[in-house]
């Protein structure tokens, strides 16, 4: 197996492993543990990091890893890659038992920009934390349902004989809550605490999954058909860059937040304080910290901001600016925007394209239609809350925000190369 199928095949196992953001995150530690990275509990007394060793903090849905590097932060800086472990999806809202006409139904909620109608018509599975209490405290635990418990049927043909022409419209109030079974039933929680094997569950933050697992396809299986691309697609790259990175005079992280579809505003988001503080606390830890050494840091350092791009559908081609129309396994992306809704600027988008070059990569380029608006991403968010020069880049992909999203074989190895070749700049 080549190189480029290997960490395509790996992006699909950890797209599989990673049904919601809290087993993303645990995934992405678990390859960490494997690495040789060392855990430091959230809030806990921090171990002694050695110039070339590495180390993570979990946060819930979100992870920082870093290696050390083998000069001081003040001096060398940071190279961070950033991305976001949340995707669009349907949750359950705090009380989810319902049902209408005999149906035993959930009560869910669209997180972030969901493409509702792909959701119909799929088998779901539930997934993500659940707190319960454990010798007197709230302890979080993972679970997974990959049976396909629920279904979003769709009203047949005869019964809305204008879909085809008028289009699919969905209320999300009443045309969401998928279809658990017939008659009557206990409950979500004593349903839960029986597969948890538990007395008492205290909350929850569950939502649905596509039980269709991830795969590689295409008639050349030149291509990913998988759900949470957008932006597990760029989570694993910048994990792997990490892991495969040689030590390096800067110290290098990896930033995978939770949050992003809904504004990084959270403790554990990009907004909140969860970057600030690991920097500041590697700066702290390093032997030869001084006065305002975390802004000299800051200023010698250069974020790579990575989130899924929109390639050209050759179907809707008039909805991408001309000249601007990346495509599947053309490499990365570098996006651009003039208002600030993307990090970069004419230097960081330079150099990102001189460290494509030096790895033999072709880059692409994007910006939105003048006359559509444009989405955003962690990197002004970080960028300016830190004031770090930053790049956003990410690899084509069709269908996103799609409970099933499509990207190309090529571009994850790509994306790695550059990112990893940043890391040890």
């Amino acid at each position: 197996m080549t190189h480029e199928a290997r960490l395509a095949e790996e992006l699909v196992s950890f797209i599989a492993a990673s049904p919601s953001p809290f087993h993303c995150a645990a995934e992405a530690a678990r390859r960490l543990d494997d690495a040789g990275f060392v855990a430091i509990p959230d809030g806990g007394e921090p171990s002694p990091i050695e110039p070339g060793q590495g180390a993570y903090i979990l946060r819930e849905g979100s992870i920082i890893a870093w290696r050390a590097g083998t000069d001081a932060p003040a001096a060398a800086g940071f190279r961070i890659l950033g991305a976001h472990t949340d995707s669009p999806n349907l949750r359950l809202k705090p009380r989810p038992d319902s049902g209408a006409e005999g149906w035993r139904q959930l009560a869910v909620e669209p997180y972030g920009g969901v493409l509702m109608h792909t959701w119909t018509d799929r088998d779901l599975g539930l997934s993500g934390a659940v707190m319960v209490r454990a010798q007197g405290r709230v302890e979080t635990r993972l679970f997974r349902c990959d049976e396909p418990l629920a279904r979003i049927a769709n009203l047949a043909i005869h019964l809305n004989r204008e879909v085809n022409t008028a289009g699919l419209t969905l209320n999300a109030q009443k045309h969401l809550p998928p279809l658990l079974g017939l008659g009557k039933w206990a409950g979500l929680r004593p349903w839960l605490q029986d597969r948890l094997g538990v007395d008492e569950i205290l909350g929850f933050e569950l939502g649905l999954h596509d039980t269709q697992a991830p795969c590689i396809g295409g008639i050349d299986r030149e291509l990913i058909f998988a759900p949470r691309l957008d932006n597990q697609g760029s989570c694993y790259p910048a994990l792997a860059a990490l892991i495969e990175a040689a030590p390096a005079r800067a110290t290098q992280v990896a930033a995978l937040f939770d949050h992003e579809e809904i504004g990084s505003r959270t403790w554990r988001g990009a907004m909140g304080p969860f970057l600030r503080d690991v920097l500041s606390r590697i700066v702290r830890d390093h032997r030869e910290r001084a006065s305002g050494d975390l802004l000299r840091a800051t200023a010698n350092s250069f974020l790579v901001s990575s989130d899924m791009a929109h390639a050209v559908h050759p179907n809707y081609a008039d909805r991408h600016e001309p000249e601007h129309k990346p495509r599947l396994n053309g490499g990365p992306v570098i996006k651009t925007h003039v208002e600030g809704r993307y990090a970069t600027d004419g230097y960081t988008g330079a150099r990102f394209r001189m460290a494509a070059a030096d790895c033999g990569v072709a880059v692409q380029e994007f910006v939105t239609r003048s006359d559509l608006p444009c989405g955003t991403t962690i990197g002004p968010i970080s960028a300016g809350e830190l004031g770090i020069r930053a790049v956003d880049v990410g690899n084509p992909m069709l269908s996103m925000h799609s409970i099933r999203e499509q990207a190309g074989v090529a571009d994850v190895a790509a994306m790695t190369r550059v990112m990893r070749h940043v890391l040890e700049s």
